[in-house]
């Protein structure tokens, strides 16, 4: 139990405290149990034998509940976000995902036992979008029809579906399965061992995605999703980048580092869902070592050139047109690692809590 607090300290103080790149990235390394970038010194965890995800429905609410506008109430609630918000669900769903599957533990700030829960992890301290869940599970509640009917994993890969549909301006657009239940445990200890680290290697990536289930072609896909969002100065290292941007990039996050300042992980497009991701990782212009080692691999390389699609015709019509579709369908196999059951878990009152046990019966009147 000490032990996890400190972790969970010494993470917050990295996004709060200016300090060298090579200290900040030093501790970080420690953190996620790595010597040196790259080089993990114990084994990744294997597959989880997890309960299969055929209950899952496309549909769900609307065929088997009395909530049939489930999705629309989600959708509206996305729909009001900023662009940053937005982008910050599709990661929120992934940091779910990788951790005991897609079970909302994410969004946990207390379970029963006391300890830190993921959302108090390092890793996921620079998570975003938890109000616009809880601002869409509210909507549901108060519906007489939808109280304790959906559950927060479920809303949660409706609202990554809707951000990225959104933020790529209609072009990723696929079928959300529905029916998980929300997991009871949530450990911030997990976010070092089960999230893929921004300075890992492609060996360290692409095991962490097979260690879910998820393939060489998921994990280029996948990472495609940092074309939005933001990122922390600490968490990336200027040298390995082209020295324009690099030069910049310094500039902004300032020398010593500035733990609390960040910058657009695309520098190009930041606020669009799209393919020129693949083109920053062709210029050497990608942020973080994970992005960069896709070049590393014949495979990999291959995919992220097909994808860069360059030739405005030709690129749009196969390479972009693609990786929509890939992106969508990569997105509904990473929501369904390890579902839970009725079994397993529950249909939370509130996202951040674990619901309390019921009450116990009165005792018998006496005669």
């Amino acid at each position: 139990m000490g032990k996890l607090v400190v972790l969970a300290v010494l993470a917050s103080l990295l996004g709060a405290v200016s300090c060298e790149l090579s200290l900040s990235l030093s501790i970080i390394y420690k953190l996620y149990g790595y010597t040196t970038p790259g080089l993990r010194p114990y084994p990744i965890r294997p597959p989880s034998s997890a309960p299969s995800a055929t209950q899952l429905q496309v549909g769900y609410y609307a065929k088997n509940t009395t909530c049939p506008k489930a999705e629309e109430i989600v959708r509206n609630a996305v729909r009001n976000a900023s662009p940053g918000i937005q982008a910050g669900l599709i990661r929120l769903f992934f940091h779910d995902c990788f951790i005991r599957g897609c079970d909302a533990s994410v969004l946990l700030n207390l379970t029963s036992d006391g300890i830190p829960t993921e959302r108090q992890g390092g890793p996921n301290l620079s998570l975003r979008g938890f109000e616009v869940i809880d601002a869409a599970k509210e909507a549901l509640e108060a519906l007489k029809e939808c109280k304790g009917v959906v559950s927060c994993a479920d809303i949660l890969a409706f609202a990554a579906r809707d951000a990225s549909y959104i933020l790529s301006d209609g072009y990723i657009n696929y079928d959300v399965k529905a029916g998980r239940y929300d997991g009871f445990k949530s450990n911030a200890s997990e976010t070092f061992e089960e999230l893929p680290p921004p300075f890992g290697d492609l060996s360290v990536t692409t095991a962490m995605f097979a260690a879910k289930g998820l393939d060489e072609k998921d994990t280029v896909v996948l990472s495609g999703a940092h074309s939005i969002g933001r990122s922390a100065c600490s968490s990336f290292n200027t040298a390995s980048i082209e020295p324009v941007l690099g030069n910049k990039l310094n500039q902004t996050c300032g020398i010593p580092v500035n733990g609390a300042t960040t910058v657009p992980q695309d520098y190009k497009t930041p606020d669009e869902l799209d393919v020129q991701y693949y083109r920053n990782v062709q210029s050497g212009a990608a942020l973080f070592n994970s992005d960069a080692s896709l070049m590393t691999s014949p495979r990999t390389k291959e995919l992220v050139d097909f994808y860069a699609a360059n030739s405005l015709l030709l690129g749009f019509i196969f390479g972009e047109t693609q990786w929509y579709k890939d992106f969508g369908k990569a997105m509904v196999k990473m929501g369904d690692i390890e579902v839970k059951t009725s079994k397993e878990g529950q249909i939370r009152e509130k996202c951040a809590l674990v619901n309390p046990p019921p009450s116990p019966p009165p005792p018998p009147m006496p005669y």
